[in-house]
């Protein structure tokens, strides 16, 4: 929640992110013993992931830190991080258990050594921590003009002793017990960049700026063999502990250089490991397995099981390297998300597992060349995709998504099941001997029986095209749909219409198989993207001037006009039941409007702008890609699980930032206590007895209660057992009850009062508690009471108590009137209106001609009759103004 007393999303909560594995940092590798597992450690954001090697599957997600983690660190039991100037311990691969606070730099290297921990930061100051007290140990300063440490590690059996490598090419060895420089080794006039144990004791691999690897014996200090790489910079180095001298490099174009040492040759090169630098690379212990990342945000394991020196890739996590232009939901299970990002490929990201991702490549106008002179050598590689459509009615028999690419008239079809790119390029016959430089494809969308495709041009053209062949089967407008290019293009559920929106502010309706045109609407400003729903078949417009209207294509009216975006309008999605439109915008807002009611229901403000928002079609998640951000974002639908109150917002209402969702949120204690605050006061809310006093109130009584009052005699017939009930022959013991529908334990009678055994006059002359209310009633003139008596009966309790009423089972004249007045008192509260009607029934019934006799009980009833007559008058004349103004609103055209 931010400051200021300001209220966040009521209807979306972050909830987890999806596709992100690395960063610029190194991983750890930890081994577990009593699993007998690897783990690599990956710094991601704020927080770090621990994957198994195994399968590559997520483990455990660390708590997020308040800013970017700048170094990782791991030893057997706690995992090390480094965030500005501050250094955290984590355990268990989640919660900070120690924190160490000092440097007055940003922490840019640590080292784990044993019962310590060793940091340097940008200020050249090196700290030795004591781990579990948090106390600092020693501390040295380096000159940093003549010595800013680069690099260290700690050489085998070397006790106590830590070596440091520095940017201006010079080792030092120091002992950090007694806190003394024991050597100084010259260097080899180039920037330290990694250190690293080989196999071999007294013998360090150092990697250095200028591409030279340099393998060293420090004790003789002595320098044992050189490699030169021509890629650059040394970025991490490792040694195989399997019984192979092989030695792996790293290097900042991604390429990973392999080496034997036996024979001080090059022995393999693994170009393109990654599409950016290598941030790391670890041969596992006494296995034939490399684990590597980059910032290129993948990880990836290598086996050395083949003849040749090369690894074949094993298996790998990856997202995309560049942050993503486009997602959409794919299927109608809401697990499936596409994703088309900057970096030119189009992956599937799931929402319940990482196993099910699946990356569909890259596009190429010629897939068998690009397979044969690689990724990165194809020149027939096609662009980042700007905007696809996906649809899975045909998606077994042929390809069922269809993208347009940045710049490019060609518009490509990809395959799902398959995974990679499809068969077909779609591209008109028009533009074989007269194309400009600039045409290129602006929105697709597919039919919803997954057959045909319509493809937008910036040209203006409208081309209808087939899925399953790739034929072009025609164009809209006779010349041109619009006279600018396209923006929009939509297909509507049964195949009918064909909606078009272009820059020269026109929408156009057209029939789907003829092409004719059917409408023309005028809008405000230049659209800048159109969304159908089909099953309402609402048709959202975002507009140039940050707007976004809603047309009826039933009607073909603009039926909503909404208004408060600052900021071009990205994306917009619907809700599944179409009553929500959600819309991101460059203002950094996700807003959601009420489409019944045209107002704004929900508001809030992220860190980026949102660049494509996609709405489940279960309706349970929110998925958006934002600014410079590699990821995607899931934000759970509050409504589905909770009791959510939506109102309009005002027009100067003015949203809470809300954080990103990371794989692991974070501060979110406080938010949490809000809404179950919120949620328990909507919980607590009882609704009163009557809402007004002119309106009448049934009761919440079950009809079974009241509607057989006048039926029981049949009723009773009915149900009348054929045999007598048998004596069971042993029967348990019971506790007796009172009868009646709630269940009353029989309270035994005082046995200090002296009664005769024999006769027991009470039983004779007995009154019920119903009988004695109305008794005390007629005085008071208060029915509540034995009105309440009456809803606990049931109907057959109702009707013994009516029936001993009458002067000859026992009752009165004064008590019948009595009813009489229950009955009056229920009708001029104008509450339990049902109940009054089916008592008054049952009443009528039974004592109908003691009324006629009795002129006090004939005047009571007149009174009660008038009320009733009233009554029924009134509740007549209202149900017909209701009935005939619902009349109007159906038939007339709004």
């Amino acid at each position: 929640m931010s400051a200021g007393g300001k209220k966040a999303s009521v209807i979306f909560s972050g909830f987890r992110a999806l596709g992100l594995y690395s960063n610029h940092l190194a991983h750890v590798v930890r081994f577990h013993k009593k699993h007998r597992e690897f783990y690599v450690v990956t710094a991601v954001g704020k927080c770090f992931h621990t994957y198994n090697v195994k399968k590559l599957g997520i483990v455990a997600v660390s708590n997020a830190l308040p800013d970017d983690l700048s170094c990782l660190a791991a030893d057997r039991m706690l995992v090390f991080a480094a965030h500005g100037k501050t250094v955290v311990a984590f355990a268990r691969n989640k919660e900070v258990v120690h924190t160490y606070c000092g440097h007055r730099g940003d922490v840019h290297l640590l080292l784990p050594f044993g019962d310590h921990l060793i940091s340097v930061d940008r200020e050249n100051a090196v700290i030795v921590w004591e781990v579990e007290a948090e106390e600092e140990y020693l501390q040295i300063c380096f000159d940093k003009a003549s010595f800013e440490v680069s690099a260290l590690m700690h050489p085998s059996t070397y006790l106590n002793k830590i070596l440091f490598g520095s940017r201006q090419g010079a080792l030092q060895l120091w002992n950090l017990k007694s806190n003394k420089l024991l050597y100084t080794f010259p260097g080899w006039a180039s920037a330290v960049t990694v250190l690293q144990q080989t196999p071999a004791v007294d013998v360090v691999g150092v990697g250095l700026a200028s591409g030279q690897v340099i393998i060293h014996n420090i004790k003789f200090d002595e320098t044992l063999m050189k490699f030169q790489q021509d890629w650059g910079p040394i970025t991490s180095l490792s040694f195989r502990t399997d019984g192979h001298p092989i030695m792996a490099a790293g290097s900042p174009v991604g390429h990973i250089g392999l080496w034997d040492l036996e024979e001080k040759k090059l022995i393999g090169q693994m170009r393109n490991a990654h599409d950016t630098a290598i941030a790391g690379l670890t041969f596992l212990l006494s296995e034939p397995l490399l684990v590597t990342n980059g910032a290129d945000n993948a990880i990836r394991v290598w086996i050395f099981d083949t003849p040749g020196a090369e690894g074949r890739l094993l298996r790998c996590r990856l997202g995309h390297s560049a942050p993503p232009s486009k997602i959409l939901h794919h299927g109608n299970n809401g697990q499936t998300i596409l994703s088309a990002g900057q970096d030119g490929t189009l992956q599937s990201f799931s929402v319940v597992h990482e196993r099910f991702n699946k990356s569909l490549g890259h596009g190429s106008l010629n897939k068998k060349k690009a397979k044969k002179k690689g990724l990165k050598h194809d020149s027939a590689k096609l662009p980042a995709i700007t905007t696809f459509a996906s649809e899975c009615a045909r998606q077994s028999d042929w390809d069922g998504i269809v993208a347009c690419h940045r710049g490019y008239l060609v518009a490509t079809t990809w395959n799902y099941q398959k995974g990679s790119m499809g068969a077909h390029k779609l591209e008109s016959a028009r533009f074989n001997h007269d194309r400009a430089l600039n045409v290129h494809a602006t929105a697709v969308d597919i039919s919803p029986c997954g057959n045909f495709v319509v493809v937008a041009v910036s040209t203006g053209h409208v081309d209808l095209y087939n899925l399953q062949s790739g034929l072009h089967r025609g164009q809209y407008g006779t010349d041109k749909a619009h006279a600018g290019p396209v923006r929009g293009v939509a297909i509507d559920g049964l195949n009918q219409l064909t909606i078009s929106a272009g820059a020269d502010r026109l929408l156009k309706v057209w029939k789907f198989r003829s092409h004719e045109l059917l409408h023309t609407e005028s809008l405000e400003a230049p659209p800048a993207a159109t969304l159908l729903h089909r099953e309402s078949g609402m048709l959202a417009i975002a507009l140039d001037d940050f707007t976004a209207h809603v047309l009826d294509i039933e009607t073909r009216r603009i039926v909503r006009k909404f208004t408060g975006h600052r900021g071009q309008i990205n994306d917009m999605t619907y809700s599944p039941d179409g009553r929500w439109l959600i819309t991101a915008s460059m203002d950094c807002t996700i807003r959601t409007w009420d489409l019944p009611s045209g107002c704004l229901v929900d508001c809030f403000l992220v860190d980026a702008a949102a660049v494509s928002i996609s709405m489940s079609p279960t309706g349970n998640f929110l998925a958006s890609s934002h600014v410079d951000s590699l990821g995607l974002f899931l934000w759970s639908n509050n409504t589905l699980c909770s009791v959510v109150s939506l109102r309009p917002l005002p027009a100067d209402y003015e949203p809470a930032v809300v954080m990103l969702p990371g794989t692991c949120p974070s501060q979110d204690n406080e938010e949490g206590e809000e809404e179950e605050m919120d949620s328990s006061e909507l919980a607590d809310y009882v609704s009163p007895p009557q809402l007004d006093q002119h309106l009448i109130t049934l009761s919440l009584l079950p009809d079974s209660r009241w509607k057989n009052l006048l039926s029981l005699d049949i009723i009773k017939k009915r149900n009348k057992p054929k045999e007598p009930p048998k004596v069971p022959k042993a029967a348990p013991f019971f506790i007796p009850t009172v009868p009646g529908l709630v269940p009353r334990f029989a309270l035994p009678d005082n046995p200090q009062q002296e009664q005769s055994k024999v006769f027991n006059l009470g039983v004779l002359a007995q009154k019920s508690p119903f009988y004695m209310q109305l008794e005390d009633s007629l005085v008071s003139n208060n029915y509540d009471g034995p009105l309440h008596l009456l809803k606990e009966m049931g109907p057959s309790g109702i009707d013994a108590e009516l029936r001993g009423l009458a002067p000859d089972m026992g009752g009165d004249v004064d008590i019948l009137r009595a009813f009489l007045r229950l009955v009056g008192s229920m009708l001029d509260s104008r509450r339990d209106f049902d109940l009054a009607q089916a008592y008054l029934a049952l009443f009528l019934k039974l004592h109908l001609w003691l009324l006629s006799e009795e002129p006090t009980l004939m005047q009571e009833a007149a009174q009660v009759s008038q009320r009733l007559e009233e009554m029924w008058g009134r509740t007549q004349t209202q149900l017909n103004q209701s009935l005939c103004l619902l009349q109007y609103m159906k038939s007339a055209l709004l």
